[in-house]
């Protein structure tokens, strides 16, 4: 079937009066219904593809629905940002896709595996390295997205969104606590102080303690004790998980003021991953095929 024609661009109308504002919205609303099905479904979209390996976005994976709603809007992002590139979703574990799965449905080719996890740890290293083997693909698995500038920006963001002001900052009242979901990888707590030091820094200098909601200490209810202990009585909690959540939930119900957000779909978000997939095609190492990755993990 030969795809119609694309569109020529059209010119923008000048928005000088109510009645040609009202015509372009209308327009605009009507784009945008016309990529949704009477199920409610989006219809796939014409693109040109764009050569180069498959991007698969690798979630953990929760029984909150909103943490499968919140993946699949911040790659809706990332399409938006770098259209045709081929954007997949997998989970380690709990929701479909799994990452096998998802692999399986590639068929030939190559896979970028960017972790939507915030540190080293134990999926990073052993979980992703064990499908990208077991699929058959030349693969590449990118690093988590922390630490990492565009995050402590997101979780600025999301800080503010929440309440936060600029002038708690320097206030001798005020902390924060990083609320993150914890691991027994000590370099998981390596890259967690590291965006604590960081947020820190975009806050003015208000003290920022890491915390975590299992498997290492301490624990978000101490963290804000341990802030109280000092002075610090108003305490915001910074949620350092990428989606929604149980952990998420449990971390916010412990904040004694502020709770803000996850990082969600924010549009730095979908920056970062597109940046951790380009930073993997560059590297200078090469893709590993089923093979090499089998004989590193042997090695291990």
């Amino acid at each position: 079937m030969t795809e119609p024609a694309p569109e020529q661009p059209r010119e923008a109308l000048p928005l000088d009066s109510t009645a040609q504002l009202l015509t372009r919205i209308t327009s605009q609303l009507g784009t945008q219904l016309s990529l949704v099905s009477l199920n409610g479904t989006r219809r796939p979209m014409h693109r040109t593809r764009i050569p180069g390996p498959t991007l698969v976005a690798v979630a953990h994976g929760s029984r909150d629905p909103q943490a499968l709603r919140t993946a699949l809007e911040l790659l809706d992002r990332v399409r938006e940002l770098r259209p045709g590139l081929d954007v997949r979703l997998g989970h380690i574990e709990l929701n479909e896709p799994l990452l096998p799965d998802t692999l399986a449905g590639i068929g030939q080719g190559e896979a970028v595996l960017v972790p939507l996890l915030l540190g080293r740890g134990h999926h990073v290293r052993h979980d992703l390295p064990r499908a990208a083997a077991a699929s058959g693909l030349r693969t590449r698995v990118a690093a988590p997205l922390g630490p990492h500038p565009l995050i402590v920006e997101t979780l600025y963001e999301r800080l503010v969104e929440a309440g936060w002001r600029d002038g708690d900052g320097t206030s001798r009242s005020a902390g924060v606590v990083l609320a993150a979901a914890g691991s027994r990888d000590p370099d998981s707590g390596v890259d967690a102080r590291r965006t604590a030091a960081m947020l820190s820094a975009r806050l003015g200098g208000v003290p920022v303690v890491p915390a975590y909601a299992s498997a290492a200490t301490p624990t978000v209810p101490a963290a804000v004790r341990a802030l109280a202990a000092r002075g610090r009585h108003r305490v915001a909690v910074a949620s350092y998980f990428t989606a929604p959540g149980r952990f998420a939930t449990a971390s916010a119900d412990a904040a004694p003021g502020i709770a803000a957000a996850p990082l969600g779909s924010h549009p730095a978000m979908a920056r970062l991953l597109l940046h951790r997939y380009d930073q993997a095609l560059t590297a200078a190492a090469p893709a590993l095929d089923a093979l090499a990755h089998a004989r590193l993990l042997a090695s291990a």
